[in-house]
């Protein structure tokens, strides 16, 4: 796929994420448009939402990521109670599972 088109089409998958996301915890940021690869084929973000959650010192940050763990919207940072209100209407409402791998995320 050439890279402006995969661009593209990451670009409006991260809109949804993030417009998803902002749903739930008020306000998201966008994050990857595109999968990194090893071949050099551009690839956009996948259009299937999991939520992860990553644990800092500054509190838990939650993210909306595709199938392969490339983030395509964050919101951070919230106490655990509020992380799991969050998680558990993104589960019960959304019917969303949670990612447990590696999460690739913008440095």
């Amino acid at each position: 796929m050439q890279y402006f088109t995969a661009l593209k089409m990451g670009e409006k998958r991260v809109k949804t994420s993030q417009d998803l996301l902002t749903k739930y915890t008020g306000h998201a940021m966008p994050a990857l448009a595109l999968r990194d690869n090893k071949d050099n084929k551009w690839e956009p973000v996948g259009e299937e939402n999991l939520f992860a959650v990553v644990k800092e010192e500054n509190g838990y940050m939650i993210a909306l990521c595709d199938s392969k763990g490339i983030a395509k919207a964050l919101a951070q940072w919230f106490t655990e109670e509020i992380k799991n209100e969050i998680t558990a209407k993104l589960k019960s409402e959304q019917n969303m599972t949670e990612y447990f791998g590696k999460l690739s995320l913008p440095i």
